[in-house]
């Protein structure tokens, strides 16, 4: 196959510069990447329908034979008209064509053709409107492509043919054949064959279980690979366990399930095999920023400079306020590097990273700055990890040799798409919330019922609480989407006139969201109207109420994190989703949001109904793009990971001869995603 990926599309027939170049824009510039190029769904046309037999109201393939075909006639305008009968023995149908004149053309009495298309009945007729029309040795599997307004899936398919006929007799299979036959998969030359123009079910079957595991394989591979510099380093370990130490400057106890991720992570830091690379994920309130807290004071007592990143300057400097009042008296010298730092603090930050005498440094993406140097920097901490893209989290990473690396989500993650995007982590979960913390009542009305959440909103601020109202769009255009600034204006002038109204959205400057972000955690402001910007944010107790206009517009995981910001306090916390989207299955979803608090529940559910490019861009996780597999499919993926596992066991490095067209896949299907 690798030989094929340097044949251009011009050697096919009919195929010019032109033409390829259309091709290039769904990705295709070669022979070889259009024979992986695979349909995305199939018309069948093997199994002729009978007329009287046929279902109605759907795409059906009927076989028969023209008994009468009148010419075309102009009905209007440049438009024409010509109708043919078709029997197939016992039935007949009419056949009708707009502006088919080459149909009618190819359309003779007495030939036999296949028609494909919407059969209708009325009480003396059976009647089928412009359906395509082929010869009856087309009579298969035929594959749907995606396609462009200027290539359409048949013209791909014409190319496609021409393509299969190139492959050669023995295709140089990149999965080994002892893994083929350990997992029951067909050879590549029948997939490809058979994914294109299946010779009938099975054979169809049969290819695709052989492509997705492929693709799962080469997937779990790379990620592989690109963990294999951090095997066989001399890790910074450390020697001693500090956390009973930790845990009595809490004011509280931790849960049993903080306790434990702790543990795991001491005991990465005092192996002697490998420097410690684990994902933390929790819920909204589980208790992540304790465990970082409790991994960074026992690396600090260790002797190792510790860096957490987080995405927001307002996150971090509430981060570095609880974590210096926690670890004062500690010796322990923590500081806080953001954009806004002032010059001069700034320059003595740098300068106690450089020397050593900081031990916790607390920044943005300040910290990946070129003139942030560490003395000895042995623990990195990345928080809301998915806000950060790879080259960021590596350039931060590059700042130590070798340090521990902790990554943590607030986004629950589906565990399939964890073992992909972070298949070279271990994985902790935070699956405990602290005693006390009461679950967000959450509801979904239509906008008919918004005065009477208004008057709900206005009884909780009398008593004191506060409310966030999060709109999709900044500013009103022709969307009948709700606007952030046109929400605001009009509750300020209207119904909530007399309450304190903020807005804060993604184009203000940092230091004027953090001004009205503080002012809100203050009390100053009772409604912030808002984007999405407050997905991540500071903790404000008082918050009870969270509203979300234009709830369908969000994925689920989204709403999740949304909904998190409210029951942070001792008060109870609702969230209320306004939608009037009329689609059954868009209903359904938003009502899983009503059903259940649990994050991992909806995440998996986000997952089964949107896929994993809503959880995070490709330049964020470095995930290629799957055009067969599916990570819901939790047999392939395990069974994928356990032979990448193995493979990678006896060469780390794909380096053995017989590995060497894997190795081509697996640069080919990370290639242009940062991932590899």
């Amino acid at each position: 196959m690798a030989s094929l990926f340097k044949i251009p599309l011009t050697q096919l027939d009919k195929i010019g510069s032109k033409k390829a170049e259309q091709f290039s824009k769904l990705g295709i510039g070669s022979i070889g990447a259009l024979l992986r190029f695979y349909p995305r769904t199939y018309e069948d046309w093997s199994r002729p329908c009978k007329i009287a037999e046929a279902p109605r109201c759907e795409n059906v393939c009927i076989r028969g034979t023209v008994e009468s075909a009148k010419p075309p006639a102009r009905i209007r305008g440049n438009m024409t008209i010509f109708r043919v009968t078709v029997t197939d023995g016992d039935s007949r149908m009419t056949v009708t064509f707009f502006n088919q004149k080459y149909t009618y053309d190819r359309i003779k009495s007495g030939g036999d053709f296949i028609f494909y298309g919407m059969l209708k009945a009325s009480a003396h007729d059976y009647e089928m409107a412009s359906p395509q029309v082929e010869e009856p040795s087309m009579a298969a599997i035929r594959p749907i492509y995606q396609q462009t307004a200027e290539l359409s899936s048949r013209q791909i398919e014409k190319a496609v043919r021409q393509a299969v006929a190139m492959l050669p007799e023995k295709t140089n299979d990149p999965i080994p054949q002892h893994i083929r036959e350990e997992f029951g998969l067909c050879d590549l030359g029948f997939a490809i064959k058979n994914i294109h123009f299946p010779s009938d079910h099975n054979a169809c079957e049969l290819a695709r279980k052989r492509l997705v595991f492929e693709e799962l394989f080469v997937l779990q591979l790379g990620v592989g690979l690109r963990s294999s510099d951090r095997l066989n380093v001399t890790p910074q370990n450390i020697t001693a366990d500090y956390t009973k130490e930790f845990l009595s400057l809490l004011p509280y106890k931790p849960t049993n399930a903080q306790q434990r991720v702790i543990g795991q992570c001491i005991t990465d830091m005092k192996s002697t095999c490998r420097p410690m690379n684990r994902l933390i994920q929790g819920d909204v309130g589980s208790g992540k920023t304790a465990v970082a807290a409790a991994i960074c004071h026992t690396a600090a007592k260790n002797g190792l400079q510790c860096a957490f990143m987080v995405p927001t300057e307002i996150l971090a400097e509430q981060h570095f306020q609880s974590l210096s009042g926690l670890f004062a008296g500690t010796g322990l010298n923590i500081a806080l590097l953001t954009g806004s730092t002032k010059q001069a603090a700034k320059k003595q930050i740098l300068s106690g990273l450089k020397s050593g005498s900081i031990d916790i440094v607390i920044g943005t993406h300040a910290l990946i700055s070129d003139n942030v140097e560490f003395s000895r920097l042995g623990l990195v901490i990345t928080d809301e990890q998915h806000r950060f893209g790879v080259a960021q989290r590596a350039a931060l990473n590059s700042k130590g040799r070798y340090p521990h690396i902790i990554v943590m989500s607030a986004t629950p993650i589906p565990r399939t798409l964890a073992l992909m995007i972070f298949g070279d982590l271990d994985l902790s979960v935070i699956d405990e919330m602290p005693p006390g913390r009461k679950p967000t009542d959450t509801y979904l009305i239509d906008s008919e019922k918004r005065s009477r959440l208004y008057g709900f909103i206005r009884k909780h601020i009398t008593n004191g609480n506060q409310c966030y109202i999060v709109c999709p769009l900044v500013e009103q255009n022709d969307s009948e989407l709700v606007s952030a600034e046109e929400y605001a204006e009009r509750l300020d002038k209207t119904v909530l006139s007399d309450c304190r109204i903020g807005i804060l959205h993604g184009r203000m400057k940092p230091a004027e969201k953090d001004r009205i972000m503080s002012a809100f955690a203050a009390g100053e402001i009772d409604i912030l109207v808002s984007t999405t910007v407050i997905e991540v944010g500071v903790n404000v107790p008082n918050a009870t109420i969270m509203v979300i206009e234009n709830a369908e517009r969000f994925g689920l995981s989204q709403l999740h994190q949304l909904r998190g910001r409210v029951g942070r306090g001792s008060d109870k916390a609702y969230c209320i989703m306004v939608s009037d989207a009329s689609s059954q299955a868009t209903l359904e979803r938003l009502k899983v949001m009503c059903s259940t608090n649990n994050g991992f529940t909806i995440a998996d559910e986000d997952l089964r109904l949107r896929g994993p490019g809503d959880f995070f861009g490709t330049r964020q996780h470095g995930l290629p793009e799957l055009r067969t597999a599916k990570l819901t499919d939790m047999v392939s993926v395990e069974a994928a990971r356990e032979a990448a596992q193995k493979l990678l066991a006896n060469d780390p490095e794909l380096s053995q001869r017989e590995h060497a067209p894997l190795k081509f896949e697996v640069a080919r299907l990370f290639n242009n995603t940062g991932g590899a």
